[in-house]
């Protein structure tokens, strides 16, 4: 692979931790850009890994995300050929459901949600453990 195709899996990579973070905390792009001191346009095209973000920058998103730099590049390994297209649907239901998730107060409720999930993984695998 060419070192500029890598570098904008790289970039793709870094905007989507962005983006998950982001909406993890429950925050608009609208929001985050004025936290960091850019334009709505500028934030979105950072987490689609148009634009790339400068390391002052991706520190202070950090910062306002309240994550380290590093967390923006987890999930890569020394070959970011192995990199996938992500499913961006299927990506924003699981971040909603994470996002979710985190606010049910009640425990009684989050174990309900959690068996929930469990038994309709059960019945799509079946590996049902009756």
């Amino acid at each position: 692979m060419k070192s500029n195709e890598t570098t904008q899996k790289i970039d793709a990579h870094v905007g989507k931790r962005i983006r998950e973070r982001r909406v993890m905390l429950g925050l608009t792009q609208q929001q985050i850009a004025e936290l960091v001191g850019v334009t709505y346009q500028q934030a979105h095209k950072y987490e689609r890994g148009i634009n790339r973000v400068s390391a002052g920058r991706l520190f202070e998103i950090g910062r306002v995300l309240n994550v380290p730099v590093e967390f923006f590049y987890e999930g890569l390994d020394a070959a970011p050929s192995n990199l996938v297209a992500p499913d961006n649907h299927r990506e924003r239901m699981m971040l909603e459901l994470a996002r979710n998730f985190s606010e049910i107060q009640n425990q009684r409720h989050q174990e309900a949600f959690s068996q929930l999930a469990r038994a309709l993984t059960v019945g799509r695998t079946g590996t049902d453990e009756r």
